[in-house]
């Protein structure tokens, strides 16, 4: 008996369909161009999921160099003092610091200076 797979078919079409919610136009009820726009979907969220890191590590770079020129060094000078004076900080908490800490930045920033001379 050659039967149809009515059921199933539903099934899946709206579990696309409520992925697809709220998007304009075709995008939300037709099938095709639900599936093709989820496919891109998918592809600019795996993709943009790296590009937010590469930005916030920016965010962190710009906040770090902006805190320690108030302090007299560059961001280049202050890596490699940091490298040199085995300060193992990550630029997040660097940058964390710079704005919620000055104190301590500030003695991380002499630390830093005492290993460049």
């Amino acid at each position: 008996m050659r039967t149809t797979k009515g059921a199933a078919r539903t099934k899946a079409k709206r579990r696309l369909f409520k992925r697809a919610k709220g998007y304009r136009g075709g995008r939300k009820n037709l099938l095709r161009t639900v599936k093709e726009t989820l496919i891109r979907a998918g592809v600019y969220a795996f993709r943009d999921r790296r590009v937010r890191k590469r930005d916030f590590r920016r965010l962190w770079i710009t906040r770090i160099n902006a805190a320690c020129r108030m302090r007299g060094l560059r961001y280049s000078q202050l890596i490699h003092a940091l490298d040199k004076a085995n300060i193992q900080l990550n630029r997040k908490m660097l940058s964390e610091m710079a704005i919620v800490d000055p104190a301590g930045f500030d003695a991380v920033c002499d630390a830093a200076k005492a290993a460049l001379k």
